[in-house]
């Protein structure tokens, strides 16, 4: 069994060279049973329109097969109404892209699964600030009702927790820290879209919950039960 990533930066694979951020996806696999692999073609800056047109949904579709599973994450980029080569409409283009992930997944009798962006951490005077995303989580889940496709609202619970923890509490779970905290960056960063390893963990232990409700075969990935008290930041809060 294969579990095949599609979508941007927050979820794609880091290397060294961009230590500490990570794709959630990197995390995701101390979830899943070691006999399930993780094929993650996430790529940095890519919207579901950039994904499909450099070929990159063709290059999955050469090696799933029947009973892997395809994760679709999109709508960062998708937003972007200045960057035609990106941008799609929510309830049009994008829509229309994802139904093609869904289309393509199915017809090597995969398990599509799509899941709503990671929420943009934006505080305004303390206060986190709401529906940052706009109608792009929405039209995803209408989508997934229409075409019964299982839909992981990642937007929705990352902004539950984010307004949990607060302001301050929250940076550890971005690329957002003090000048010279991590070696190879010299100066502050507030970078508030990635993902650091307690953010990674984050939204892993949210898919992963979803997963086990939804039941078979969806949980049959995972390596072992989320238990119901875990606490989803790196172990600690």
């Amino acid at each position: 069994m294969k579990i095949f990533m599609a979508g941007d930066s927050t979820m794609q694979f880091n290397d060294y060279s961009t230590f500490p951020q990570v794709g959630w996806a990197q995390v995701f696999v101390e979830f899943v049973k070691r006999d399930v692999a993780v094929r993650n073609y996430a790529k940095n800056g890519r919207s579901t329109k950039s994904f499909i047109e450099e070929g990159r949904l063709d290059e999955i579709m050469e090696l799933i097969s029947e009973g892997d599973f395809l994760f679709v994450q999109f709508g960062h980029n998708d937003q972007k109404i200045q960057d035609p080569s990106r941008y799609t409409n929510a309830f049009g283009t994008y829509q229309e892209n994802l139904k093609k992930f869904i289309d393509a997944a199915r017809s090597k009798k995969a398990i599509p699964v799509l899941l709503s962006s990671v929420y943009r951490r934006t505080f305004i005077d303390g206060v986190l600030a709401d529906n940052v995303h706009f109608d792009y989580p929405e039209a995803m889940r209408q989508l997934c009702e229409k075409e019964n496709v299982l839909y992981i609202d990642v937007c929705e619970e990352t902004r539950k927790i984010l307004a949990q923890l607060g302001d301050e509490k929250s940076k550890k779970l971005y690329m957002n820290f003090d000048a010279s905290e991590h070696p190879l960056y010299a100066k502050e960063t507030n970078d508030n879209t990635h993902l650091r390893y307690d953010g990674g963990f984050m939204v892993s232990k949210i898919v992963a919950e979803a997963l086990k409700k939804a039941g078979e075969p969806y949980s049959n990935v995972l390596c072992a039960p989320i238990k119901a008290n875990d606490i989803f930041v790196g172990g600690r809060m």
